[in-house]
């Protein structure tokens, strides 16, 4: 059984960077436009910024040891912090659902939605998605 463990202090200061990045691309552009567009402009912030990432990283999803499907991270952040972006009317669960296989997957303790479609991201366009870890007992 897991439990939910906030993430150490230097992974927590890169995510609020990288939420810093996502709201200074979203009131620079605003809502309505295609998920593509916010990650390119992301992309751009975030090397403005001199924060390291990937786009489009390829994660397996494996069943019993068995490759049965892959799925893309939008942006994985400096190796650690799983981003995905999004642009509909509100975030659901499904969507966390996700990232947190995401996580699992590629062992990533962290991980940030954003999503673009709402007039302002500080306002319910923010999901923080943490991996459970084992307690220790």
């Amino acid at each position: 059984m897991g439990v939910w463990r906030e993430p150490p202090e230097a992974l927590n200061a890169l995510s609020y960077k990288v939420i810093g990045a996502a709201i200074e691309v979203h009131q620079t552009l605003g809502a309505g436009l295609l998920e593509k567009v916010y990650e390119n402009a992301l992309c751009v912030e975030l090397a403005r910024q001199g924060i390291p990432f990937r786009r489009q990283v390829p994660v397996q999803m494996m069943y019993k040891g068995i490759q049965v499907g892959k799925g893309r991270i939008d942006l994985l952040v400096d190796e650690t912090i799983v981003v995905e972006l999004k642009v509909v009317s509100r975030l659901v669960e499904a969507h966390v659902a996700q990232v947190l296989t995401y996580l699992r997957a590629g062992g990533y303790p962290l991980g940030l939605i954003f999503n673009f479609g709402v007039s302002r991201l500080k306002d319910g366009g923010i999901r923080r998605v943490i991996l459970s870890a084992p307690s220790a007992s």
